[in-house]
């Protein structure tokens, strides 16, 4: 009788304790709203990088604004005595090209190699793993907000005036760079995983997209005018990063054209577009970045089931 009434309580017993398998697999859906209702780890990790960043600096986070304003005063002395290329206060329109680009390649190089260097939180902690790759591209937003004071007081300090109506479109462009730059990151973290060279692979990329984003040469002097008399300007902008350095620097720069002050003939830098034009372009690109990143973590998704066998 005793074995009787015990074996029901022991098959309940054993009800309880099983291991329960969960699929790996994670809706859309609901990986996003993991990713919300974790804002707070990811805060905590953009706060971490940055101190790590700067651990036993004695002048801390305040480096991330003399090393632009370093920057930016060797760019004036090097364009303006050595290397004239007539175009006035190029400074500023090479840092605002400059200002997207550090951000850009922060985020995706950082985060390219950080779900391997962190496997061992991987590998122990439950938590959204995106989380990580998107936390270097945080910290590259913190980086961006420090260079772009700079760039406001160099425009200050010359006496050159933003075009504040422009300031309209930056939100746009920013959620544009921001999507794209979160999307490249959260891929190649996975990919990464799995083939550990492509870190250095990605290094190399990088710099040859650089040279193919307007940022040292005006857009007006790339292949642009030439694909647009043969109707394939299209080709041009399929590098995202393109619209958005040249939406800064309309808005910091200002002028499409100047007056060479070496030659005194009038230099073409940048589209004649509108304000309306770049808020239109700018709306296409972002909707376009967003599908990007939903993508991106559904890939992220795909790839992440067997992280911890590969780590």
């Amino acid at each position: 009788m005793d074995d009787a009434n015990s074996a029901p309580q022991r098959i309940a017993s054993l009800e309880d304790s099983a291991v329960r398998v969960v699929s790996a697999r994670i809706g859309l859906g609901a990986r996003l709203s993991n990713l919300w209702g974790r804002r707070e780890l990811l805060r905590n990790l953009i706060a971490s990088d940055i101190r790590i960043q700067y651990k036993g600096s004695v002048l801390g986070i305040v480096w991330s604004m003399l090393s632009p304003a370093f920057t930016l005063a060797i760019f004036d002395l090097v364009f303006s005595i050595f290397l004239k290329n007539g175009i006035p206060n190029f400074v500023i329109y090479l840092f605002a090209g400059l200002v997207v680009w550090n951000m850009f390649f922060a985020g995706v190089m950082s985060a390219t190699s950080v779900i391997v260097d962190r496997a061992g939180l991987v590998k122990k902690v439950s938590f959204p793993r995106e989380i990580l790759p998107l936390s270097n591209v945080g910290s590259a937003v913190v980086y961006f907000v420090i260079q772009l004071g700079v760039l406001l007081l160099f425009c200050a300090a010359l006496g050159h005036a933003p075009d504040w109506q422009f300031f309209l479109v930056l939100p746009v462009t920013f959620a544009c760079l921001y999507f794209f730059t979160a999307a490249l990151a959260i891929v190649m973290s996975a990919l990464t995983v799995y083939l550990r060279d492509l870190k250095h692979l990605t290094a190399v990329a990088l710099q040859l997209w650089f040279y193919l984003t307007p940022v040292v040469y005006s857009y007006e002097n790339s292949l642009a005018p030439a694909l647009h008399k043969h109707g394939l300007t299209t080709l041009y902008f399929l590098n995202p990063i393109t619209l958005i350095v040249l939406t800064f620097q309309r808005t910091f720069y200002v002028s499409s054209s100047v007056i060479s002050t070496v030659t005194h003939q009038r230099l073409n830098l940048l589209p004649t577009w509108s304000l309306g034009q770049y808020l239109e372009r700018n709306l296409a690109c972002l909707g376009a970045m967003i599908v990007l990143f939903l993508i991106a973590l559904a890939i992220f998704g795909r790839l992440e089931g067997n992280f911890e066998s590969e780590l």
